[in-house]
């Protein structure tokens, strides 16, 4: 369904004229599409070339381009020292990492998948985010974990889970949740220059999806500032706020509710831990109702979060209706396709065009609609 409704967004775009064809030399150049896979392997590749204490290490990173083809190429270019391949230990190599963060080089810590941090969380959380605070001050740790987080397709229980609330829950962390290519390049650009532990969660889906980049964007001297969130979408409706991949979800219902007269802001949180409220705060104070989406489970999830900043802030006030959350169902992630279908978000992000919450938000003839 997301992907059918993108293409009927494509489609529509406005043919150009005959007119402004013959004058074709006042056009501005068509956006390059690259897809999130390349993003990344394009600012790990600048970041490797800019600073020699960068490094990658992780399963499978070096020899076979990685599980997910993320760092196609760079150990032919940079060698045995800089991508380095692991046992499958990530308790082992997650602390190695840490160390080698402690000793002044900046690490990129590669989870094949964020399911199996799980065996490393001492490391991320003990090691990696206590230290500057508990050594007041005197030692950074600037390392960035990063690899693919939440559902994929098939592969159940233990290794769909989204792990954003877990980290973002920790201070000394900052957590980053990208959703486009221009995301992924200059978030994780900018997670790599920090010295602070970040984990950069990706999403397995992604990877494949081609986005327009800018010039601009595809600089070596571009970055995008951590705790920063975009609007994606203007709107004066509904806010629609959402992380990764299931902002794209938000756009697409955000399209069909515009036929029908709705106009949502849809807010890309780019970053978990700082988040940024403020600018959740200014959109509910002109559109007066909110809505969450995320892939994560709803018990002290994301949304769960953003609802008490806005709950405990200035732009309560001005909500006419209660926080709604669309999240992922409260349950293990079954294995068979048709429940795997119904349990993540993507699966239920029906209810954002439900009639019932459409009228329980206020689109009412007697009332302001969205």
């Amino acid at each position: 369904m997301a992907m059918s409704l993108v293409n009927i967004i494509l489609k529509g775009k406005p043919v150009v004229s005959a007119v402004r064809r013959r004058h074709f030399h006042r056009t501005v150049p068509a956006a390059v599409q690259v897809t999130v896979r390349d993003a990344l392997n394009q600012a790990m590749d600048e970041e490797l070339e800019r600073d020699e204490r960068v490094f990658l290490l992780g399963e499978e990173v070096a020899q076979y381009d990685g599980a997910y083809k993320v760092s196609r190429g760079l150990w032919k270019k940079y060698g045995d020292k800089r991508i380095i391949d692991t046992p499958i230990s990530e308790m082992g190599f997650a602390g190695i990492a840490v160390g080698a963060a402690m000793a002044g080089l900046r690490p990129i810590c590669e989870f094949m998948t964020f399911n199996f941090s799980m065996q490393a969380i001492d490391q991320v959380i003990n090691s990696a985010a206590k230290t500057y605070y508990m050594s007041a001050g005197l030692q950074p740790v600037p390392i960035v974990f990063r690899g693919p987080n939440g559902a994929s397709a098939g592969v159940a229980a233990q290794h769909s889970q989204c792990f954003a609330a877990w980290y973002a829950h920790c201070p000394g962390l900052k957590v980053v949740s990208p959703w486009n290519s221009e995301d992924c390049r200059g978030l994780l650009k900018s997670a790599i220059r920090d010295d602070n532990p970040v984990v950069f969660l990706e999403n397995e889906l992604m990877y494949g999806v081609p986005f327009e980049m800018s010039d601009e964007s595809q600089s070596k001297d571009f970055v995008i500032p951590i705790g920063k969130a975009k609007i994606e979408r203007a709107g004066t409706h509904v806010t629609l706020v959402s992380h990764s991949r299931y902002v794209g979800h938000c756009l697409d219902a955000a399209a069909v509710l515009a036929k029908e007269g709705v106009e949502c802001e849809v807010i890309n949180l780019r970053t978990i831990r700082p988040m940024d409220v403020e600018s959740i705060e200014t959109s509910v104070m002109k559109t007066n109702h909110l809505l969450t989406v995320e892939g994560g489970w709803p018990q002290f999830g994301v949304g769960a979060e953003i609802c008490a900043r806005i709950m405990e802030g200035p732009a309560f006030n001005y909500l006419d209706a209660p926080v709604t959350r669309v999240t992922g169902v409260d349950i293990p992630m079954p294995y068979a396709k048709i429940l795997e279908d119904n349990s993540c978000a993507a699966g239920q992000r029906h209810h954002l065009l439900r009639q019932e919450d459409a009228q329980r938000l206020g689109h009412t003839p007697e009332h302001r609609q969205f």
